[in-house]
C-alpha cells in the first residue's frame, strides 16, 4: 500500500497580521491563529481594543506588538508592516478584516456615506494588499473578508454590497498578479453573532427567526466558526488554492425556500 502524506491544516510558527483584528470576526481570527501557535499582530484604530486584544494574544502564547492602524492611510499601514517585520521577524499571513457599513438606501445614500464605506471596506483591502504583499515570505497568504451581501439581494446596503462585491473581484485579480509566490483568497461569512451585533441576532427577534428558518443548518453562526476557514486559507494545506471565495454561511445562500 502506498502511504498517503498530507499537509496538516496548521498555522503553527507562522507570523500573521490581522487588520481589523480587535473586534468581531477579525478578532476571532487573530485569537484563533494564536491558539493554533502563530505569532499575531492584531491592529485597528482603537488603542484600547488593540491593547485588550494584544493581552489576549499574549495569554495564548503569541508574540505580538501593540500598534494602531488606519486603513485609509498608507503611511499608517506601512508602520504596521515595519513593526511586524521587526517584532515577528517577517510576515507569512495578512488578513484584511476591517469593515464599515451604511444602511442608507439606493436612492438615499450620498457621496459621504458611499465614500466612507468603500474607502474602508474596498480601498482598504487594496491598500492592505499593496502594503503587505511585497513583504510576505514565499508562499505567503492574503485572506480578505467579504460578505454574502456581495451576491445576495439585501435592502438598504448598496454601498456595503458594492464594496464587498469589489473585494471579491479584487481578490481574483490580485491572485492572478501575485501568484505563484503569494496566494490571495477571501471568506464570505453569512450571519455571524459578534459582541457588536448580539442584540440584533438575539433569540426571539424577527431577524433571527428568519435567518434560522432559511439557513440549512438552522441557525446563525458564532464568530469562532469562521476561524477554521481562515486557518485553512492561511495554512500550507491550501497551497493549491488561490483566487477563491469560500462561503461560510450554514447553507443560507443555497437555500431557496
Amino acid at each position: 500500500m502506498v502511504a498517503y502524506e498530507h499537509t496538516p491544516v496548521s498555522v503553527a510558527d507562522k507570523r500573521a497580521v490581522v487588520v481589523g483584528g480587535t473586534s468581531g470576526i477579525g478578532q476571532a481570527i487573530a485569537l484563533g491563529f494564536a491558539s493554533e501557535g502563530a505569532d499575531v499582530i492584531a491592529t485597528s484604530r482603537s488603542e484600547e481594543t488593540v491593547a485588550e486584544t494584544s493581552d489576549a494574544l499574549e495569554a495564548r502564547g503569541a508574540e505580538t506588538a501593540r500598534v494602531t492602524c488606519d486603513v485609509t492611510d498608507p503611511a499608517s499601514l506601512a508602520e504596521v508592516r515595519e513593526t511586524a517585520v521587526e517584532t515577528l521577524g517577517g510576515i507569512d499571513i495578512v488578513v484584511a478584516s476591517q469593515g464599515a457599513i451604511s444602511r442608507e438606501t439606493v436612492l438615499g445614500v450620498d457621496d459621504d456615506d458611499w465614500d466612507f464605506v468603500t474607502d474602508v471596506a474596498l480601498d482598504g483591502v487594496r491598500r492592505v494588499t499593496q502594503t503587505f504583499a511585497p513583504a510576505l515570505d514565499d508562499g505567503g497568504s492574503v485572506v480578505n473578508i467579504s460578505s454574502l451581501a456581495a451576491r445576495l439581494s439585501m435592502a438598504n446596503l448598496p454601498a456595503y454590497a458594492a464594496a464587498k462585491g469589489g473585494v471579491e473581484a479584487f481578490t481574483r485579480a490580485a491572485a492572478k498578479e501575485l501568484g505563484p509566490d503569494v496566494r490571495v483568497n477571501a471568506i464570505a461569512p453569512g450571519f455571524v453573532i459578534t459582541p457588536q451585533n448580539a442584540d440584533t441576532y438575539a433569540e426571539g427577534t424577527e431577524k433571527r427567526e428568519r435567518i434560522d428558518e432559511r439557513a440549512i443548518l438552522g441557525r446563525v453562526a458564532e464568530r469562532d466558526e469562521i476561524v477554521g476557514a481562515a486557518v485553512y486559507l492561511a495554512s500550507d494545506a491550501s497551497s493549491y488554492v488561490t483566487g477563491e471565495v469560500i462561503t461560510v454561511d450554514g447553507g443560507f445562500a443555497d437555500s431557496a425556500f
